[in-house]
C-alpha cells in the first residue's frame, strides 16, 4: 500500500512538473505562439492511447490463446483507457486546429482514420455489453478487438503514407528537425508524465474488473445455494 501510494505521488509531482514546463518553461513558438502549448497534452494523450489499446491488443490475443479470464479483463481495461485518451485527443485536436489551420475538422486521413479507430472501440466495449455469457463475451470481444486494433497503425503512418493537415513526423531537435531543442525536452517529460498516469489508470481500472469479476461469482453462488435450500412444496413433486 505505502509503494502504491509513493508511486502516485511521484507520479502526480511529474505530472504537475510537466504542465509546469508545457506553459512556463517552453518557449513561445513564433508563428503559433502560446497556443501550441496545447501540442505538448495532445501529442502526449495519443502516446498514451497507442500504449492501452497495444495492451488491449495483447490482452486479447492472450485470451485467445489461453483462455484464462484475466487476459480478458486486461483487454477490456486497455479499450476503455484507450477510449478515453482518444477521446481528449480529438477533443485537443480541434482546439488546436482552430486556431492554427482556421477550421475545427477536416476530413483527412489522420483525423479520419483516428475518428474510425474510436467508432470501433466504442463498438468494442457496447458488444461487450450484449453479450452475458464470459466466454463467448471474451471471445467475440476479443476478435472484435484484435481486428479493431489494424487501425493503430494506419493512424500512426497516416501522415507518412498520405498528404494530411498534419505536418509531417518531426525529429527533436535533430538538425532537420522544426522543434525547438526545449520544446523536445518539454514535450519528452509531457510524453513520460501523461504515460505514467496512463499506467496508474490501467492498474486501477484492471483491478476493478478483477473485483466486479470476483463480484459475479460470489452472487453466482448465493444464488446457486439458495435455490438448493428453497423448501420443497407439492408443487416441486
Amino acid at each position: 500500500m505505502k509503494a502504491r501510494i509513493a508511486g502516485t505521488a511521484l507520479v502526480a509531482a511529474l505530472i504537475v512538473f510537466a504542465g509546469y514546463a508545457a506553459l512556463f518553461i517552453a518557449p513561445t513558438d513564433s508563428r503559433q505562439g502560446d497556443i501550441y502549448r496545447i501540442m505538448f497534452f495532445h501529442i502526449s494523450i495519443w502516446l498514451a492511447m497507442f500504449t492501452a489499446l497495444t495492451i488491449a491488443c495483447i490482452g486479447n490475443i492472450a485470451w485467445l490463446a489461453t483462455r484464462q479470464l484475466k487476459w480478458d479483463r486486461l483487454g477490456v481495461t486497455g479499450a476503455e483507457v484507450g477510449v478515453a485518451c482518444c477521446t481528449a485527443g480529438l477533443i485537443t485536436g480541434p482546439l488546436w486546429g482552430k486556431p492554427v489551420w482556421g477550421i475545427w475538422w477536416t476530413w483527412d486521413a489522420r483525423l479520419t482514420t483516428t475518428f474510425l479507430l474510436w467508432l470501433l472501440y466504442i463498438s468494442y466495449l457496447l458488444l461487450r455489453g450484449l453479450i452475458e455469457e464470459p466466454q463467448s463475451r471474451a471471445t467475440l470481444s476479443a476478435v472484435f478487438g484484435i481486428f479493431a486494433f489494424l487501425d493503430v497503425p494506419l493512424v500512426y503512418m497516416s501522415n507518412r503514407l498520405w498528404r494530411t493537415q498534419h505536418p509531417q513526423p518531426v525529429i527533436f531537435g535533430g538538425p532537420d528537425s522544426a522543434l525547438d531543442p526545449t520544446m523536445g525536452k518539454v514535450l519528452g517529460l509531457c510524453m513520460v508524465a501523461i504515460v505514467a498516469v496512463t499506467i496508474l489508470v490501467l492498474r486501477d481500472r484492471y483491478r476493478l474488473e478483477h473485483l466486479r469479476h470476483e463480484l459475479g461469482e460470489l452472487q453466482q453462488e448465493v444464488e446457486s445455494r439458495s435455490l438448493d435450500t428453497q423448501p420443497v412444496t407439492g408443487k416441486d413433486i
